[in-house]
């Protein structure tokens, strides 16, 4: 199948009782044992597991062409799986410009636990002089959050299949409709499912999906059991439901993206707009190799500084100056200020994620915010 009717069908099961087309939601903690004491439909507990939980496993795998899928509470709490099956003392490579919550979470959660370097992964001699003997896993976020830098997924495979480490990749900004990087050669994909894949700002989740079932997934799969940072069967019911038009969705984001980062690179308050679209980005020909499209997140640099990027995201209209990115409504964020003292985002950036409202509404509300520095 390909992806708009995986995306549509893979997630569902008709109720063999009502013939409920959709799924029903199951709302139950326990199940009823058999005779023999056993589980005959597979389920006991829902910390263990659940009709619309495996439902969107199912579909999460099919969509990433992966073998099998864990949902987790959040994508933190997916995130965090994957470091916790890792032995103590493990050496991890991430990337320099890394969602600052996971970046937080290995410094502080991890500390003493697991060795950790961040560096420029679009550097992959640089990556290779990093490498240890007690290296395990290369932890790639391609495009990035939030300067978009690009990693070259071909390249990092390469390089750590070469000295048997473990890939991993935040694809949250690309979505499988974008970008699958299991068939890229990398061993995990991570998502923020409250991301693109719920796509409405109301669902909060996180999932992993694994290229093999092998002993690092199994641990990975306990972790998520027995921790039990699971989702609710309505957090899964609704990302199924969101799920069915992400193709569609994702395609009027990247359309809305692409033309806005043309506007702004044409304006004369921008100094520098980070798009893997553009020609002019230094990691447009990887992105081409590897993305199908370019996604609907974008940053770019306010000519001046902090305040004058601050004036610009308190005067949007359509806009909404928030935190997250991937609902269907646009949203702009002085990044720097939310990652706290620590950031190295510069202070003039602002972050955009592109929703589906209609282009030409978008663009005069930014260029009527851009008046406000004047």
């Amino acid at each position: 199948m390909k992806l708009e009717t995986i995306a549509i069908h893979a997630g569902n099961k008709i109720d063999q009782h009502s013939r409920a087309v959709i799924q029903p939601l199951t709302l139950s903690t326990t199940y009823q044992r058999g005779e023999d004491g056993g589980y005959p439909e597979g389920y006991s507990y829902t910390r263990a597991d659940n009709p619309n939980r495996r439902s969107l496993e199912n579909v999460l795998s099919e969509l990433e062409n992966g073998a099998d899928a864990c949902m987790f509470s959040s994508g933190n709490a997916a995130a965090c799986a994957v470091f916790q099956a890792l032995s103590q003392g493990s050496h991890i490579i991430a990337p320099d410009d890394m969602y600052h919550g996971l970046r937080n979470q290995l410094l502080q959660v991890f500390k003493g636990i697991l060795e950790i370097d961040f560096a420029d992964l679009s550097d992959i001699k640089a990556v290779e002089g990093l490498i240890r003997p007690e290296t395990r896993l290369i932890w790639i976020e391609t495009p990035s959050n939030p300067l978009l830098k690009i990693s070259d997924i071909y390249e990092l495979v390469k390089l750590a299949k070469g000295h048997q480490l473990i890939v991993a990749c935040d694809n949250t900004f690309s979505t499988p409709v974008f970008q699958q990087p299991l068939n890229l050669g990398c061993d995990l994909v991570m998502h923020s499912t409250t991301k693109y894949l719920s796509g409405h700002s109301d669902v909060l989740g996180g999932a992993i999906v694994t290229a093999n079932k092998n002993e690092l997934w199994d641990k990975i799969r306990n972790i998520q059991v027995l921790a039990g940072a699971v989702p609710s069967p309505f957090d899964c019911y609704m990302t199924v439901r969101s799920i069915k038009t992400l193709p569609y969705r994702m395609r009027g984001h990247a359309q809305n993206a692409a033309l806005i980062a043309v506007f702004l690179e044409k304006s004369l308050y921008v100094e520098k707009v980070f798009y893997p679209g553009l020609e002019s980005h230094i990691g447009h020909e990887a992105a081409k190799k590897q993305m199908s499209s370019f996604g609907g997140m974008l940053s770019f640099l306010v000519k001046g500084g902090a305040a004058e990027a601050l004036k610009i995201v308190n005067a949007v209209k359509i806009f909404t100056q928030a935190t997250s990115l991937g609902g269907v409504e646009s949203l702009v964020e002085h990044r720097a200020s939310i990652e706290g003292p620590d950031t190295k985002t510069p202070g003039n950036l602002i972050r955009v994620s592109v929703g589906l409202e209609n282009i030409e509404d978008l663009i005069a509300d930014l260029e009527q915010a851009f008046k406000s520095i004047d």
